[in-house]
């Protein structure tokens, strides 16, 4: 098969979601399948173009024998609330639709994940000019995911994204999932349920493994000798990283604990001068790292936390989840009893969970793992086990295949029907 990635980030961008789908382009690769990628220049740490990228519309360059084509994105720097959003997704969309079909190459099928609102839009022009299906990856439920954490409170901006995406799910030949909740939330929004299947996101278990906490990372950064809770990751409105630092306010007398945040985003600066008022001598700030530094980072921590607001975990499931399984270190989540964080981590053993925005529960929670080194060595051990057993990256790699060929023969066969697919 010859397939089209459409995704807004891809590395050297360090978002979780576009190195996934690097690494499954690779294997799809490495399957004898010829891949090219559409994404945009670097820009998602500081989202901001990377100065050697700067004051160009494409840039075509080859990614471990893969064609990736980068295109300009609109991306100004601070300036991160959703008319902003949606104005870098739309930038990104339209010139990869221009791009997709004005391409020379062959295009058998396409994979869109909704990393942006339009992909699936672009994707379905792409498809329709040159005789191609797509595939939708869902990753989050839009608009759903930002209005629930007040991001997108425009009536008629929401009604009108609600309208694109049931137009997506009804454009693709086949939508993927990353977990059960998402797949019937998408049937009680009207999707045949045989047209959506479940594939989770993986994890690189030789990549993110158990690893010394005394290495080099911790002793640069100061970790080494404290008991660190860490959230890595983007900082989005979706988290509840406000408890966090009021948690951190209650435990300032506990001197061996220290909470570390990791990363960038669009609540940073809030939370940081949340941390600031609070006059907080037990909590730091360091911006994204490079992947290579990943897993020491990861062993430099002693819990990891994913922590979310109220609803905001109803249909996600984060692929740092799996990283933090994977690498041998507990999971402290906040989430609804019924989402799947919850029954991830309560089945697996692997990790503790509160409830939203509770902040004497993950006070308690952290207390308990700070007071009990073999309880936070069994649920490592329990979550990097559950990590190789079903999370490996070509268990998921397969799965693609199989739903990429089928979308693809349906296509041929409607083809020589004389039919089109709806």
């Amino acid at each position: 098969m010859h397939i089209l990635l459409l995704v807004i980030q891809y590395p050297p961008d360090v978002n979780s979601s576009g190195i996934l789908m690097a690494q499954i382009a690779g294997g799809l690769q490495q399957r004898g399948h010829q891949v090219s990628v559409i994404t945009t220049f670097p820009h998602y740490a500081k989202f901001t173009i990377w100065p050697e990228y700067r004051r160009k519309l494409f840039q075509r360059e080859q990614e471990q024998g893969i064609d990736v084509l980068r295109t300009y994105v609109y991306a100004p720097g601070t300036k991160q609330n959703m008319i902003h959003r949606l104005l870098s997704y739309l930038s990104f969309n339209v010139l990869a639709a221009i791009a997709g079909a004005l391409s020379r190459k062959r295009i058998d099928i396409i994979l869109a994940p909704n990393g942006s609102f339009f992909t699936g839009m672009a994707a379905a022009f792409i498809g329709l000019l040159r005789g191609a299906a797509f595939v939708y990856n869902v990753q989050d439920v839009y608009p759903d995911v930002p209005v629930r954490a007040g991001q997108l409170t425009n009536r008629h901006a929401i009604a009108a994204l609600e309208w694109m995406e049931q137009l997506m799910y009804r454009k693709a030949a086949q939508i993927s999932v990353i977990s059960p909740s998402i797949h019937e939330t998408l049937i009680a929004k009207g999707v045949a349920a045989e047209k959506i299947a479940v594939i989770p996101n993986f994890v690189d278990a030789n990549f993110i493994r158990p690893l010394p906490k005394d290495n080099e990372f911790s002793r640069r950064h100061g970790l080494a000798e404290k008991f660190i809770v860490c959230h890595a990751g983007n900082l989005g409105l979706v988290y509840d990283l406000e408890t966090m630092l009021e948690a951190a306010a209650l435990l300032r007398e506990e001197q061996g604990i220290e909470f570390l945040i990791v990363g960038d985003g669009v609540a940073k600066h809030r939370l940081v001068q949340k941390a600031q008022a609070l006059g907080l001598p037990n909590i730091r700030f360091l911006p994204f790292q490079d992947r290579e530094e990943l897993p020491w980072l990861r062993a430099s921590c002693d819990v990891h936390v994913s922590l979310y607001k109220h609803g905001a975990a109803a249909e996600s499931m984060p692929s740092k989840v799996y990283e933090i399984m994977a690498s041998g270190r507990p999971l402290l989540a906040s989430a609804e009893s019924d989402s799947d964080v919850w029954n991830l981590v309560h089945s697996n053993q692997c990790g503790l969970c509160v409830e939203p925005e509770h902040t004497q529960q993950l006070v308690e929670s952290i207390q308990r793992l700070y007071h009990n080194p073999e309880l936070r060595a069994t649920m490592g051990r329990n979550g990097r086990h559950h990590a190789e057993q079903h999370f490996s990256c070509a268990a998921v790699v397969d799965k693609y295949e199989a739903l990429l060929e089928q979308a693809t023969l349906a296509r041929t066969l409607n083809s020589r029907e004389g039919h089109t697919i709806p």
